[in-house]
């Protein structure tokens, strides 16, 4: 049961941190209009927490799933940001 909690947040708060991030900081950056955006960011993500899960696995409930989980929240996030940025006016 914790595992699955553990999970949860991963999703949970890669989604809202990388949404966040790119409706601030990424809104005059063109890459993250294409749409192979969502899908490299959430690879690079689970890739990233995985080599991060893996020896936390030792000491608590985190497996693959929970990076995996990160990475769907991150790609989630990149996709839900980029669909809310608008570009400034004169540009």
């Amino acid at each position: 049961m914790l595992g699955l909690l553990i999970g949860v947040a991963a999703l949970g708060g890669g989604f809202v941190a990388t949404r966040n991030f790119v409706r601030r900081r990424l809104r005059f950056v063109d890459a993250v209009r294409k749409p192979a955006a969502p899908l490299v960011a959430g690879l690079a993500a689970g890739l990233a927490a995985t080599a991060v899960a893996l020896p936390l696995g030792a000491l608590l409930p985190v497996t693959v799933w929970t990076a995996a989980a990160f990475g769907v929240g991150v790609a989630g996030g990149v996709a839900s940001g980029r669909r809310t940025l608008e570009l400034p006016p004169g540009s």
